[in-house]
């Protein structure tokens, strides 16, 4: 028989993920916030995450899966799970790439 969720445990979760979060906002200076991952994750987890966002970018100009690969390296599989990411998930990195995208047209 298939296990159900433990609600009590999807709730420590998901109280323990908003905490991370806070962490992060709590960060203002781009070093700090590298140094917090850098002591947070792995060197696989970092070159995993930092893959994801290097082709958020070249995902929202349209580029063709096979072109971002032969751009970056980046597996097709891992640039398929970003596109969904963008089109179907919780709207986090759009937010992100729209903030940075504000803040250089400020800066310029």
């Amino acid at each position: 028989m298939k296990p159900r969720p433990d609600p009590d445990r999807e709730k420590a979760s998901d109280a323990s993920l908003r905490a991370l979060a806070r962490a992060f906002a709590a960060l203002e200076r781009p070093q700090d916030v590298q140094a917090f991952l850098r002591d947070l994750c792995t060197p696989a987890e970092l070159e995993a995450m930092a893959d994801r966002w290097r082709v958020v970018p070249l995902l929202r100009k349209g580029v063709p899966y096979r072109e971002i690969y032969d751009l970056t390296g980046v597996s097709v599989t891992t640039i398929g799970r970003v596109a969904r990411s963008l089109e179907h998930g919780a709207g986090g990195y759009v937010v992100a790439i729209e903030r940075l995208s504000a803040r250089k047209a400020e800066s310029n």
